[in-house]
């Protein structure tokens, strides 16, 4: 099991219709990277496990079932499991990591 992970590397390799990469896909533990730009769409469904996102650049709004967060650099969110969501309406480069109880299904 790889135990370092860069980050900026798995950012610039992102590009067309992959928008994030899951970079540790455990059975306890789910980890990775989101990138959109301003335009693309967040296409994900519900999870199977909870979530946290952590936003580490970027603005924009998450839809956490019917309610949408302001979302800005440093700031963390949760989405309990089979929770309908998404990104949207970002000006500049949205750069999210995420975390899963549980594997990335």
């Amino acid at each position: 099991m790889k135990n370092e992970f860069d980050i900026k590397e798995y950012v610039k390799n992102l590009k067309g219709t992959t928008y994030f990469h899951t970079f540790v896909n455990r059975d306890s533990l789910a980890a990775g990277v989101l990138r959109l730009l301003p335009g693309d769409e967040d296409t994900q469904e519900p999870h199977d496990s909870d979530e946290i996102y952590y936003v580490v650049k970027g603005d924009g709004f998450l839809q956490i079932g019917q309610k949408n967060y302001a979302v800005s650099e440093g700031k963390a969110y949760f989405v309990g499991r089979n929770t309908k969501h998404k990104f949207f309406g970002n000006s500049k480069e949205l750069v999210v990591l995420y975390f899963f109880g549980g594997p990335d299904s």
